[in-house]
């Protein structure tokens, strides 16, 4: 090291401090910030299909089964409660998505609304009120997507 401080000085030293970080964070470890956030929330909203089977459930049971995230909520909100009791391929890859992990809720209001709360019951979501659960993961600094 004497030599290389010698022939490079100060900027040597900055080359080899930079490299150990590095190398520090190749190894696995990660900044505290990152390490706490390892939540994902979803808030599906569109009663689009393609929205659906294209983006909002496929992303989300990727990260689930991936390990992008170790927690995964999948929140059923709006139109896309009509499409969970209307349409079985999409009821079925939410039941796949359970299956492999990830927690599905339904907005109580909404499915109220709808007339769907037993319908959504009966498929296996969790309908309750999710205002105060969804504040819960922003204030909680999960991350939050929406679709």
């Amino acid at each position: 090291m004497n030599d290389v401080l010698r022939t490079g000085g100060k900027w040597a030293l900055a080359v080899m401090i930079g490299a150990a970080i590095a190398l520090y964070l190749a190894e696995g470890a990660a900044p505290a910030a990152e390490a706490e956030a390892d939540e994902l929330a979803v808030v599906w909203t569109s009663g689009d299909p393609d929205v659906a089977h294209r983006m909002a459930l496929m992303y989300t049971h990727a990260a689930k089964t991936q390990g992008w995230f170790d927690e995964v909520t999948l929140i059923v909100w709006g139109p896309s409660q009509r499409l969970v009791a209307a349409d079985g391929e999409v009821r079925e890859k939410v039941l796949d998505m359970q299956a492999d992990g990830i927690t599905v809720q339904a907005c109580i209001v909404c499915a109220e609304s709808y007339g769907l709360t037993e319908t959504l019951r009966d498929h296996g979501l969790e309908v309750k009120a999710m205002g105060a659960p969804l504040t819960g993961f922003v204030k909680d600094s999960a991350h939050v997507l929406t679709f």
